[in-house]
């Protein structure tokens, strides 16, 4: 009798470690899930789509609406540099929005930009959590970072320029954007 209680015990005892087990592996499973869907998230809506700088994003709990945001203020602050937004910078810009996959919410915000430019406040917010959010990165992430967003600014820049609107960067243009890139270092 005592080895039958003992069996049944130790039984329950398997039972309730494996279902713990299973718990586990199952929290674990959502979890990946999670971060699966938040990187993509992410990568639509920045264009970003190296996984590193996906990763180190997601850890630092940064959203899709977030980054969204992030991605448009480079694209509109050289699009104002010299004042006035011209159609080719507009469209330069709508066309970076719709390949990004901005969202609605993102797209009103951005339609106002694009109508009025934004105050200073803007722009100096964006510097601030750019370097908090870089220097919470490593090197590669933070560099893949910069080169993604500061270079759809720069075709922002070279829509409005040069022969047929190809090619040349106006001084302003220019000095906005290494403004913007100091905000990396």
């Amino acid at each position: 009798m005592s080895d039958e209680i003992l069996g049944d015990r130790g039984k329950a005892l398997e039972e309730m470690f494996f279902a713990q087990e299973s718990e586990n592996l199952r929290k674990a499973l959502q979890e990946k899930e999670e971060v699966r869907d938040k990187k993509e998230a992410l990568s639509a809506t920045s264009g970003i789509n190296d996984d590193a700088v996906l990763e180190q994003l997601v850890a630092l709990d940064i959203r899709s609406d977030t980054l969204a945001a992030l991605s448009l203020i480079p694209l509109v602050e050289v699009a104002w540099a010299d004042g006035t937004m011209d159609d080719s910078e507009r469209s330069a810009i709508l066309s970076a929005a719709e390949d990004s996959g901005i969202s609605d919410e993102s797209a009103a915000l951005l339609d106002g930009w694009l109508v009025t430019q934004p105050g200073s406040e803007v722009l100096s917010a964006w510097k601030d959590y750019v370097s908090a959010l870089t220097s919470t990165m490593d090197t590669a992430a933070r560099d893949k970072l910069e080169q993604e967003l500061l270079g759809r600014a720069r075709t922002v820049a070279e829509s409005a320029g040069g022969f047929l609107g190809i090619g040349t960067i106006s001084p302003e243009e220019e000095d906005k954007l290494e403004e913007l890139a100091r905000a990396f270092s």
